[in-house]
């Protein structure tokens, strides 16, 4: 069964920068959907960054310009350079995979996901 192992968030102050990576456990990304999901305890989550079937990345309208989403095939690994962070960027960032999605996959939600991971925190003060 694929497992997705996040790491790579802290503290930072506002405007600071982080990057998380995302990496697959018995798997190997393929040409799939991947998203970064940002959940705040006690709200929906939101999908925030993806990459799709075709490598065209997509992003929520309030992060465009301050996050970037990555896929490294050779270290099998999924990144989201995140900059110029604001305290509303705070929560927990998880990566999510869809296999055999073709499209736009920006939107998706848990029960459309192949699997997502249990994700990292990220804290940003003002």
């Amino acid at each position: 069964q694929v497992q997705l192992v996040e790491s790579g968030g802290g503290s930072v102050q506002a405007g600071g920068s982080l990057r998380l990576a995302c990496t697959p456990s018995g798997y190997t990304f393929n040409n799939d959907c991947v998203i970064w999901f940002h959940q705040i305890p006690g709200m929906d989550y939101e999908g925030v960054a993806s990459i799709d079937s075709d490598g065209i990345p997509m992003y929520a309208e309030r992060v465009t310009g301050r996050f970037t989403i990555t896929r490294d095939n050779l270290k099998n690994t999924l990144y989201l350079q995140m900059t110029n962070l604001k305290p509303e960027d705070t929560g927990l960032y998880y990566c999510g995979l869809r296999q055999w999605w073709f499209g736009s996959c920006l939107g998706l939600r848990h029960h459309e996901l192949t699997t997502w991971g249990q994700g990292t925190q990220v804290t940003v003060s003002s």
